[in-house]
């Protein structure tokens, strides 16, 4: 199934062979400990082209209780087995293609400027980015195109083992506090928070990191985005927020964030696991004003 599926299925098996309860092993919420045990044998295969869940070591936990979702992670978490095949995604409606596939290329941009990027990540994430950027339209418009879908198919699978091994950003720092809190799709905060985080972060490291070569990284994203060699960092983000803008992701509104939660979401966000590769550190005014331009 999609990334909810696939962890569901990574958390049972590391559960079903280790003792006690989530909260042991859950990070922020719970006690953090270490699974001591091999999980049971699991083969994930991807229904969707997204989250690239079949190549990562941890499930996404919501705790309602907890208003977050939070992590279970340990390296016996990977799946044995991951089958990806593109024609097992041809049946996803536009909707489904395009939330999941911006959350691809979302983990791509992240891992891309993250602060633990490295050469391996580097290639994945470009690999990644070109191919969402050139497909994904394409296969909100006609889910049967094969080429489409085997690009959405490898971005999705190069975005999981991108951040498996640099981590991600705040958009994925939002996502986690917001997820706890509403009932909307993962990959539509993403597709709906992506332009605005890229243009904060753009921002911000203008105003106080000129020299951060972490902008020239914004610049390659660009030149990928919009085959313009010459593409600036604001470039990109035009880019994406025309991209983002086009496809069929619900409206703001429909993933139901109360203005009353911004600062609480923003607090917890600056917290959030994911929140530790973001480029540059961003104030807590900075990230209460990004949710302000998205859900406001």
């Amino acid at each position: 199934g999609g990334g909810s599926v696939i962890d569901s299925g990574k958390a049972i098996a590391a559960l079903a062979t280790n003792p006690g309860s989530p909260l042991d092993y859950l990070e922020v919420i719970g006690r953090g400990q270490e699974l001591t045990h091999p999980s049971a044998p699991m083969i994930a295969v991807p229904t969707t082209a997204g989250t690239g869940a079949e190549v990562t070591k941890n499930a996404v936990i919501a705790s309602p209780e907890h208003r977050v979702k939070v992590s279970l992670r340990s390296p016996f978490m990977l799946p044995r087995l991951a089958i990806v095949d593109p024609m097992l995604t041809y049946s996803l409606p536009p909707d489904v293609t395009a939330a999941t596939g911006l959350d691809a290329l979302t983990q791509c941009i992240e891992a891309f400027v993250s602060v633990k990027a490295n050469p391996v990540t580097d290639a994945l994430s470009r690999e990644g980015i070109i191919r969402a950027a050139r497909s994904l339209r394409i296969a909100c418009g006609n889910g049967n195109d094969d080429a489409a879908r085997e690009d959405m198919s490898l971005a999705s699978l190069f975005s999981g083992l991108a951040l498996a091994n640099a981590g991600l950003g705040a958009v994925h720092g939002f996502a986690a506090p917001i997820g706890g809190r509403c009932a909307a799709q993962h990959g539509v905060v993403c597709a709906l928070l992506l332009p605005h985080v890229m243009k904060a972060n753009v921002n911000a490291l203008l105003d106080r990191r000129s020299a951060s070569p972490t902008l020239e990284r914004y610049a390659q994203i660009a030149a990928l985005l919009t085959g313009n060699p010459d593409a600036t960092p604001t470039d990109g983000v035009a880019w994406i927020t025309h991209f983002c803008a086009e496809l069929p992701v619900p409206a703001s509104r429909t993933v139901g964030l109360d203005r009353k939660d911004f600062s609480a979401v923003a607090s917890d966000a600056r917290r959030a696991s994911s929140m530790k590769g973001n480029p540059v550190e961003l104030t807590e005014e900075e990230l209460v004003a990004i949710l302000e331009e998205t859900f406001g």
